[in-house]
């Protein structure tokens, strides 16, 4: 399959908050396309992360996305992207798709002088973590990562 990797925009709306809903319910989270999409609309309105699209060349089919925010390193001294999203459709994985997202983000992050980009993954996610690895990113063995999450009011 040959994919276009482009920067989303606002008119891919639609086609993006699909593929966010998808990507939420496989992390276990309860359908709720509305959400997604005003999720994205935000982030898409306020410029506040970098989302990459995948589309068919064919088909004309959005087939995956790749989300980053913008951070920074205080050892490396430096900008860091998280890529935060990054889904295919499960019908079309093994495709490379998800090799060419990434490379996206990693030709954009490098555009913007950024000294690396991070990512975290479920440990179950076992079909995504050989990808991470060809593309040399380095699982860590050095820091014990802790969330917190709020609960919505």
């Amino acid at each position: 399959m040959r994919v276009l990797v482009r920067e989303a925009k606002a008119d891919d709306l639609a086609r993006l908050g699909a593929l966010f809903d998808a990507y939420r319910v496989f992390y276990g989270q309860k359908p709720n396309p509305y959400l997604a999409q005003l999720f994205l609309g935000e982030r898409l309105k306020r410029g506040d992360s970098k989302i990459f699209l995948a589309v068919d060349n064919e088909t004309h089919q959005s087939v995956g996305f790749a989300q980053l925010y913008p951070t920074f390193s205080s050892i490396r001294v430096g900008r860091l992207w998280i890529l935060e999203d990054l889904y295919v459709r499960e019908d079309v994985r093994r495709s490379g798709i998800g090799n060419a997202l990434m490379e996206a983000a990693e030709i954009f992050a490098k555009s913007t002088g950024a000294v690396g980009m991070t990512l975290s993954t479920a440990h179950t996610n076992t079909r995504a973590q050989p990808l991470y690895e060809k593309r040399g990113f380095i699982r860590d063995a050095d820091f014990t990562v802790y969330n917190k999450f709020f609960e919505k009011t």
